[in-house]
């Protein structure tokens, strides 16, 4: 595995969108300065939703420990997403991490989260989606939210691009926000997102096309930041 040090003189983590490094970096720009790309927190070197789960989770993890989240910056460079499996399964994945950490409301949009992605597993081929069978275990262990989220949706289908471009973010922003709203302290929330964070990654990495170049680094990358 590659070692990846962040050079000095770079903008401390801290939440939100930055125009530029004077004013701070958010986790995905900062990945951005790393992949040698133009200054963005949507740059090309990682699918869009695995960038909104570090986005999201950036800007709720407190100042107090966000710079904790720094090692796992250069592991997501590079994973650029292998089709609808790998993104159901990523989604699938954090919803599952997320569930029991949640108040009712926000178990709710979780469950209707692994609805789509239950439904999505069942067209494609056996094995393709890891996490599958805990998805199924999962909506099993909650008929009411089923029930509740079938309601919701009234039965239709959505379009794989639908997914992608709105179901899988919204579970990944969903999943952040139910654990921020229902963490016991401080520490507890930015503990339970980080690893939140580092399943999302794992799982990305692991569905991840050999064919597709890797990360520059990893979560036990060497990383030095100075402030």
């Amino acid at each position: 595995m590659a070692n990846t040090e962040i050079p000095d003189g770079l903008p401390i983590l801290s939440r939100g969108k930055h125009r530029n490094p004077r004013r701070g970096a958010c986790f995905m720009e900062l990945a951005s300065v790393l992949a040698s790309e133009r200054w963005s927190d949507h740059p090309a070197c990682t699918h869009p939703v695995l960038a909104e789960l570090a986005r999201s989770v950036n800007d709720h993890t407190s100042d107090r420990h966000r710079g904790d989240l720094l090692p796992l910056v250069p592991s997501v460079i590079g994973l650029r997403g292998g089709g609808l499996s790998w993104v159901v399964d990523l989604t699938a994945a954090v919803a599952l991490q997320a569930l029991p950490e949640v108040s009712e409301s926000s178990m709710r949009a979780l469950v209707a989260g692994l609805l789509r992605c239950d439904e999505f597993a069942a067209q494609l081929p056996s094995g393709s989606v890891p996490h599958a069978a805990a998805v199924r275990r999962a909506l099993d262990d909650r008929p009411r939210a089923v029930t509740w989220a079938r309601r919701l949706s009234g039965g239709r289908p959505i379009t794989t691009t639908a997914f992608e471009k709105r179901s899988a973010p919204g579970v990944m922003a969903c999943a952040v926000r139910g654990i921020a709203t229902s963490a016991t302290s401080e520490a507890d929330c930015d503990a339970q997102l980080r690893e939140l964070l580092r399943v999302g990654i794992d799982t990305a990495r692991a569905g991840q096309p050999a064919a597709t170049p890797e990360r520059l680094g990893g979560p036990t990358a060497s990383v030095r930041y100075h402030r």
